[in-house]
């Protein structure tokens, strides 16, 4: 990745907010790592899921991080819309 990639990645990473805690995706570390395939011209995002034991809290956490991934994919899609976007 070049530098004004990872320059466009930091800034998503900072404007996308956890709505409970409104911390950011990169102060929280969602995501462990990107990779960049320029052949497939895609982006691949490794992501660290939440985290919740009791079935009660395991649904609300599941639907935030829904919630919280698209809205990771929609800002990257702003920033690179000529790539493929693929969570792993």
């Amino acid at each position: 990745m070049d530098k004004e990639m990872i320059r466009k990645i930091d800034s998503v990473l900072d404007r996308v907010k956890e709505p409970e805690s409104n911390l950011s995706v990169g102060q929280l570390g969602l995501v462990k790592k990107f990779r960049y395939n320029g052949k497939k011209r895609a982006l691949y995002v490794y992501t660290e899921g939440y985290s919740a034991h009791k079935a009660c809290c395991f649904l609300i956490t599941k639907l935030i991080e829904t919630k919280v991934m698209e809205e990771l994919e929609r800002e990257l899609k702003k920033e690179f819309p000529d790539l493929v976007i693929r969570f792993v």
